[in-house]
């Protein structure tokens, strides 16, 4: 069974200074247009996970550094 996306209309109001440093999932999935499931890999495989009791938050600072790491020159 497929999960809808959710569609945040103001992306802008999301963030302060430009950018949110920690997000849940779906925050992240939507900032970096993915899915849901692709970008809880990602940030599995860029160890940026923080697991709070109940929430799972993801440092965006981590990933950005994850990403650069694939950029071709």
């Amino acid at each position: 069974m497929g999960y809808k996306r959710k569609e945040y209309e103001n992306m802008e109001n999301l963030f302060t200074n430009g950018k949110k440093k920690f997000v849940k999932y779906e925050e992240g999935a939507a900032m970096y247009f993915m899915g849901i499931h692709a970008f809880t890999e990602l940030a599995k495989e860029a160890k940026a996970i923080y697991r709070i009791r109940r929430i799972v938050l993801v440092n965006t600072e981590i990933i950005d550094q994850y990403i650069e790491n694939f950029r071709d020159i």
